[in-house]
């Protein structure tokens, strides 16, 4: 079954639903440039940096919905890491998976969708800091214990890392999540996983033939 056709954040019908994250649908995800939306409030202070990775996706034409190297990319990352999930994430308007591995319909975990809300989960950490994020176990830490994507998906362990551009310009991020935490002997290993698989990603971006 194709995941790209997948309702986000439900659980197999014998178990009751997680609550949903906001989401928007990707139809909104593909819409043009930022700078021909209204901003106001605390993203208006974001919008100058939305259009600066906006103007940068357009003219290395890089898709801004799901796409099966990207979906690819993301399945190789999360195997390679043992984890039930791998995204690559564009920040758009809102948080866009464009690549997206996760387990079956039928396998009785919880089914994510290909959007998520600008300061959900742990990502928003990482475009901040602009460097790898393993949490190990995300209750470890008080600052990242209280989440979301904690709440809805139940996830115990995320690794991600940055998608940079050679201009400096901050495009997304790669990352693994998985409802298990792992050992904080294999935090490393893992975060090596993300960052290698973060320039594989940036490597696609750049040097992918005109699409």
């Amino acid at each position: 079954m194709s995941q790209h056709s997948i309702d986000p954040y439900r659980v197999p019908h014998a178990a009751p639903p997680a609550r949903s994250l906001p989401r928007r649908d990707m139809r909104d995800a593909a819409r043009g440039p930022f700078t021909s939306l209204a901003v106001a409030g605390p993203q208006a202070q974001q919008a100058p940096e939305l259009a600066q990775r906006y103007e940068l996706l357009h003219r290395l034409g890089v898709p801004t919905t799901a796409n099966e190297d990207f979906d690819d990319l993301a399945r190789d990352m999360a195997t390679q890491a043992g984890f039930l999930y791998g995204f690559v994430n564009l920040f758009l308007e809102e948080q866009t998976f464009v690549g997206l591995h996760q387990p079956a319909a039928d396998s009785g975990h919880v089914i994510v969708g290909r959007t998520m809300g600008r300061d959900h989960g742990w990502c928003p950490e990482v475009m901040a800091r602009k460097k790898a994020l393993p949490l190990h176990d995300v209750h470890a830490s008080p600052r990242f214990s209280s989440n979301e994507v904690v709440d809805a998906v139940g996830i115990r362990s995320y690794f991600g890392a940055p998608l940079i551009h050679d201009s400096g310009t901050v495009l997304g991020t790669v990352c693994v999540i998985d409802p298990d935490k792992r050992p904080l002997s294999e935090a490393r290993r893992l975060r090596d996983i993300v960052i290698t698989a973060s320039t594989q990603v940036m490597d696609h971006i750049v040097h992918a033939p005109a699409r």
